[in-house]
């Protein structure tokens, strides 16, 4: 089969291996699409400690069970179309025991640990089907709108932290790309009254049009707080999501939250340069929350399927490019220059 392989940064080769071979608590699913994620291009650019080459990457894919175990776990059969939370948990540890898997101490996630899913076949673990790791798709899906429940399913534990579902809520997503347009796609489709979305990239910011969000701001040119603010009836945004990987919007976000609303630091800030001076009094006498979210659980990659089945999260926008595998370094290319959302490979 075709595969693409990481043998260290800058090295990643599209590769001819043998079909890999389930063992009978595994599943075999042939790949149909999947979606090409930062991570992915970080890797290809710097490295990661995580993966001992050489490995398949990708874990943002969908496919089609073409064989079950007998003593597999989940009730999968033959023919059914399945994506994942690749992420996969341990169920031993402290986090797992409190029903948190996307925190296990022992993460084994697909293109990291385990080969991953830009081949023409991908064996989900044992471990997987054991954890109820994963979900089945509706048979229709289109194979890279479904390859895209992954990275949905990361908004969608963003959004399961804040205190909006059923509510009248307005929602400010700061950054533009491509999952901070998932999180604002996710708000919507969850109910938000009103979505605003900040973004200081005038080309970012224009692509996002297609989306149709209620407000579009440019803070370089137009003060985001006054704009909030004239937004809110002067009180600030219920949700502020922050999807961008810098200080500055992270420190802005307790500023533009209403009393008792809630900031999300969906991006984190790189390595070593992680540090953030937040205003406590504005945290304090306001009483914000300040929450973080990472990965994601099965159920919140159930929701996503949910979400895109139903066409609340607009897949055929946010799924900007389609590519073969054979063009991964094209893909990576659009991806650096910024002319994508989310690149799609398939077999």
């Amino acid at each position: 089969m075709r595969a693409i392989v990481y043998h260290g940064p800058g090295d990643i080769q599209l590769e001819e291996l043998p079909q890999p071979v389930s063992a009978p608590d595994e599943v075999l699913v042939r790949v149909d699409a999947c979606a090409v994620c930062g991570t992915d291009w970080k890797t290809f650019k710097h490295g990661n400690p995580r993966i001992t080459p050489p490995l398949t990457m990708g874990h943002e894919f969908s496919g089609i069970v073409q064989q079950v175990g007998p003593r597999a776990h989940g009730g999968l059969r033959e023919g059914d179309r399945v994506v994942m939370a690749t992420s996969i948990s341990c169920g031993d540890c402290y986090y797992c025991g409190r029903d948190w898997p996307n925190l296990c101490q022992n993460l084994a996630p697909m293109g990291f640990h385990y080969p991953g899913g830009m081949a023409e076949y991908v064996v989900i673990p044992a471990r997987a089907l054991q954890r109820g790791h994963v979900v089945r798709t509706p048979p229709d899906m289109v194979a890279e709108h479904a390859a895209l429940a992954e990275p949905v399913s990361c908004a969608v534990n963003s959004l399961s932290q804040c205190d909006m579902r059923g509510r009248d809520a307005t929602v400010l997503v700061m950054g533009a790309g491509p999952l901070g347009l998932m999180n604002a796609c996710v708000a919507r489709g969850n109910g938000a009254r009103k979505i605003l979305l900040s973004e200081t990239n005038d080309e970012r910011l224009a692509r996002a049009e297609q989306f149709h969000f209620d407000v579009l701001v440019n803070p370089s040119r137009e003060d985001l707080r006054e704009r909030v603010l004239a937004e809110t009836d002067g009180l600030g945004a219920d949700v502020v999501i922050v999807a961008a990987p810098a200080a500055a919007p992270q420190e802005q976000a307790v500023h533009l939250a209403r009393k008792r609303g809630t900031v999300v630091l969906f991006a984190s800030l790189p390595k070593g340069d992680a540090t953030l001076r937040l205003d406590s009094r504005a945290i304090h006498y306001n009483e914000l929350r300040v929450v973080g979210t990472s990965d994601s659980a099965p159920w919140h990659v159930r929701e996503a399927v949910e979400l895109l089945a139903a066409g609340k999260v607009p897949a055929a926008r946010l799924a900007s490019h389609v590519l073969p595998l054979e063009q991964i370094h094209e893909a990576f290319r659009l991806m650096e220059t910024g002319e994508s959302l989310r690149v799609v490979v398939r077999p």
